[in-house]
């Protein structure tokens, strides 16, 4: 027989459970029909991907296969569009393998990048010197050159550190000491800029700018001054009271490998990711490459999602296949869509009102969070932190171009180079290479060094091909002839597949009949009246 206090606790379990399940019952009749109804799945609802069906809230096997696929295509295209500059940097070292250059190999383009090769939206105005950099084994040592305008990124176009006139060397020179992310052993106290990366191999890119319209100067100074090696702990930067402790032995200076520079002016080669399902095999051996923790969680996690995850083989069937390929194509056109079509959705990337002149940066910044900071008396004033990513700024970015750095996007006057795209005439219709256009910049340009315009192919956004090797008009003579200047001091720029008549040769860029084009305007060294709108130049017209 039970005792009394067990019964007792038996009835006050039975008498609370039924006091708790009469309440829930009467909560759940106080809720009206309408709410009820609002969080409910109907038998049926029609969505812009068709039907979807239900029995009493639970989907039909068609109706949770469809959703699977739309979750697989949905984290395929997020993946395309927020990882595009992953598949772009690892194209870079893919191109330059392709001619020969292993890491710590210059790439170096002594007559200045043509037509020849595949560069997203690259110049014909500068010197430029590329490599990449092996971090996996020991830090690496820089000795860079002056008179360099660059940056260093990790392979997800993260911004590493800025070098020359942007970065700490300010333009003069000095050592940089780039350290992999797994390096946990010594590093000196001074003598070098140290700068830390998540992912084991690493892009450098820097320019020199022509002297007296001439590259030579700039090459021979980078071939005579720029080193790269390994560094050995102990050597210069290590003081003797620095060894004291035990952590770190004294060495002699490391041996400084002669440097290898291939010449790339000329060559034709590759440096441009896919738009089909071997975009995801690129971005897989990107993910395989570098560490784990390299890479953003959320995006990681995008990744993880349709396969790809680091340790791991990526293997889709040809369910996955099929919706990856469908991804990328889709990708591609929303690439296309955010750079020509930007004002649908984006009207405020015009730099004027009511322009075709325009420029995703200014809304995030290089970082794509938090536009650049206002510069005023000399002085940078940050704004507010967005605490959000623009994506579609991001996207449209990394689609079109590459490498990452506070150095391009910034509002200090005389420092650097600010960048307008047109992709449009006034009108909205895309540029055809088999008419002529026009643009007018009025006097007083607003560039200190130099200005310039690039065509640009719109199908692989590198430069546009045709019997004009450089496909570039500016105020520098190399290496086309100057622009020259009207009486009033404007200057007009024509583009077409016939130079115009009464149109001089440095005014005049050649398109191919047969292709579309887009163009960036470079301002090097922008002045005030850049900043302040106070110079606008024309849009791109037709010539009737």
């Amino acid at each position: 027989m039970k005792s009394s206090s067990s019964q007792a606790t038996k009835l006050v379990t039975l008498l609370a459970a039924s006091w708790c399940l009469s309440g829930v019952v009467q909560a759940h009749a106080d809720v009206s029909a309408a709410t009820i109804q609002s969080l409910s799945a109907p038998d049926s609802i029609e969505t812009h991907l068709g039907t979807l069906e239900f029995k009493d809230g639970a989907p039909a096997p068609e109706t949770a296969q469809k959703v699977f696929d739309t979750l697989d295509f949905t984290r395929a295209l997020n993946v395309y569009n927020n990882s595009f500059r992953g598949a772009s940097a690892l194209a870079i070292v893919k191109g330059f393998e392709s001619i020969g250059a292993k890491p710590g190999d210059v790439v170096i383009f002594s007559e200045l990048m043509d037509s020849s090769s595949l560069f997203l939206t690259a110049n014909a105005d500068t010197v430029y010197y590329l490599t990449g950099l092996d971090l996996s084994k020991a830090p690496v040592v820089i000795e860079q050159p002056s008179d360099a305008v660059g940056t260093i990124n990790d392979m997800w176009f993260s911004w590493i550190i800025d070098i020359g006139g942007p970065g700490p060397d300010r333009g003069m020179g000095g050592k940089y000491l780039i350290v992999g992310p797994d390096y946990d052993g010594p590093l000196p106290e001074g003598g070098y800029f140290i700068a830390h990366s998540k992912t084991n191999f690493a892009l450098y890119a820097a320019r020199a700018y022509l002297v007296d319209n001439d590259p030579k100067p700039a090459v021979d100074n980078v071939k005579k001054n720029l080193k790269i090696y390994a560094y050995q702990p102990g050597s210069f930067g290590t003081s003797i009271a620095q060894a004291l402790d035990g952590t770190v032995n004294i060495a002699g200076e490391p041996k400084v490998p002669e440097m290898k520079f291939i010449e790339g002016s000329g060559l034709a080669y590759n440096t441009i990711p896919p738009s089909d399902f071997g975009f995801f095999e690129m971005i897989n051996e990107n993910v395989q490459n570098e560490p784990a923790t390299s890479y953003d969680v959320e995006l990681a996690g995008q990744l993880a999602a349709i396969g790809i995850v680091k340790g791991k083989e990526f293997a889709p069937d040809d369910r996955m296949k099929k919706i990856l390929s469908d991804a990328a194509a889709f990708g591609q056109a929303t690439g296309r869509s955010l750079n020509w079509r930007y004002a649908m959705t984006h009207p405020d990337w015009a730099y004027y009102e009511g322009s075709q002149w325009g420029s995703m940066l200014w809304e995030g910044g290089a970082f794509f969070e938090t536009p650049p900071p206002l510069f005023e008396n000399g002085a940078f004033k940050p704004l507010t932190p967005t605490g959000a990513r623009t994506l579609d700024s991001r996207a449209a970015f990394y689609y079109g171009y590459t490498l990452d750095s506070p150095g391009m996007i910034m509002r200090i006057p005389g420092v650097g180079s600010q960048y307008l795209m047109s992709f449009l005439d006034p009108d909205g219709n895309p540029f055809d290479g088999a008419k002529t256009y026009k643009v007018t910049l009025p006097k007083d340009i607003p560039a200190e060094a130099f200005w310039s315009f690039t065509l640009y192919d719109n199908q692989t956004r590198s430069m546009l091909q045709t019997p004009q090797k450089y496909p570039r008009a500016g105020s520098q003579s190399y290496p086309t002839p100057a622009a020259e200047a009207a009486a009033d001091g404007s200057t007009t720029v024509y583009f077409g597949p016939e130079q115009p008549e009464g149109v001089a040769r440095g005014n005049w860029i050649q398109t191919d009949p047969d292709k579309g084009w887009f163009t960036l305007l470079r301002l090097y060294s922008p002045k005030p009246s850049f900043f302040d709108k106070s110079w606008r130049l024309s849009e791109i017209e037709p010539v009737e």
